[in-house]
């Protein structure tokens, strides 16, 4: 297969328009026409992993976190992040990161922590906005089934449980077309009304090609009418750190420890307990202290997460649980859904999972 192949699938689960401003998720190293037959999974683009990629003869690296953040000016091999970049480029290994697009989406690094601690019915906590559009359009009466259908199958009318949804009403449009025209309805020349139904609908904006290359294709008109607005309202299936619910509430010690054991860390901070059991859980894999207000408003027992500073646990102010996991602790296992959501499209692709363990934080 061609890395694109790859990406596309990858970008389809948790396309690049979903990533934070700061980072510098997709392909960092390398052709995306590239063929490739292996493919080494990490959290981290380390030099050992690029090591590890070149012994198992894996053409292409992909990371949770994107070796490159910022622009490099030189490669001189003066630090890690020039000596992986050049190793990678003289043998040929390409690196592609899919980092906070990852962690923003239902089926993402978040899911897979709620998975680990055995969370039910998780949803996004901090839903993001100015990610929908609204598509307004006008089919004849006879063509709307076929075309809102076609809309549909594309990705459009999506809203949580929910598919297909769209709002129709039925008027009168007119028309008229000139010299140059070949109307569908009617004569060129004539002033046309015709029974249409005005049909919108919902979609997420990163589709909007996809939408009106559809809609343009499947529409009987010459010229098709359309309104694409943006919507200001929260996409539920988007957005940072997930809250559920556990079966049945635990004693607040034990469901730390059982985090503990379920995440395998070797360390876990956190606050005061509140003398009460554990039920309803938030989880953000990474950094996620810029959470804890929106866990508190949504009346979580406990937020886990990483990389809290010492005065942050204070604002925990008695209202819930803090409890710091590690950054890598808390991510180590998004190599593992990679690789799962990889083979269930490419079976037969060899994705290998590294070996190497790329934490730089040691316990005593």
């Amino acid at each position: 297969m061609k890395i694109k192949d790859i990406t596309d699938h990858l970008e389809s689960i948790a396309p690049l328009s979903y990533q934070e401003s700061y980072d510098n998720s997709g392909l960092i190293v390398g052709d995306k026409n590239t063929t490739v037959k292996k493919a080494l999974i990490t959290l981290d683009a380390t030099e050992e992993v690029i090591d590890e990629a070149i012994r198992e003869k894996c053409e292409l690296v992909i990371a949770h976190h994107p070796i490159i953040f910022s622009g490099l000016k030189k490669l001189n091999g003066r630090n890690y992040v020039e000596r992986v970049v050049i190793k990678a480029i003289k043998n040929n290994i390409a690196i592609y990161a899919i980092h906070t697009n990852y962690d923003n989406v239902l089926t993402g690094v978040n899911a897979e922590i709620c998975r680990r601690l055995n969370i039910l019915n998780p949803k996004i906590l901090s839903p993001k906005t100015q990610l929908l559009r609204k598509l307004y359009t006008f089919i004849p009466v006879e063509h709307h089934e076929r075309v809102s259908k076609a809309i549909f199958e594309a990705g459009a009318g999506n809203i949580g449980n929910y598919s297909e949804t769209g709002f129709n009403v039925r008027g009168t449009g007119t028309f008229r077309g000139n010299e140059n025209s070949t109307p569908a309805l009617g004569e060129k020349g004539i002033l046309i009304k015709a029974d249409e139904i005005r049909f919108e609908t919902i979609f997420p904006a990163n589709l909007e090609f996809n939408i009106i290359s559809t809609l343009l294709k499947v529409h009987p008109y010459e010229e098709v009418a359309y309104d694409i607005v943006s919507v200001e309202n929260s996409y539920s299936m988007v957005g940072s750190g997930m809250i559920g619910e556990l079966k049945k509430p635990m004693d607040a010690l034990t469901f730390l420890k059982s985090v503990k054991r379920n995440l395998k860390t070797g360390c876990i901070r956190y606050t005061q307990l509140l003398g009460k059991p554990i039920q309803k859980v938030a989880v953000c894999g990474g950094a996620g202290s810029f959470l804890l207000s929106q866990a508190i408003a949504a009346e979580a027992d406990i937020l886990i997460t990483a990389d809290f500073k010492y005065h942050d646990f204070f604002d925990a102010d008695g209202k819930i649980v803090v409890a710091d996991v590690g950054h890598f602790e808390s991510e180590q296992f998004t190599k593992d859904l990679i690789a799962e959501q990889l083979l269930e499209k490419f079976p037969t692709f060899a994705a290998r999972i590294s070996k190497i363990n790329t934490n730089p934080i040691k316990y005593l």
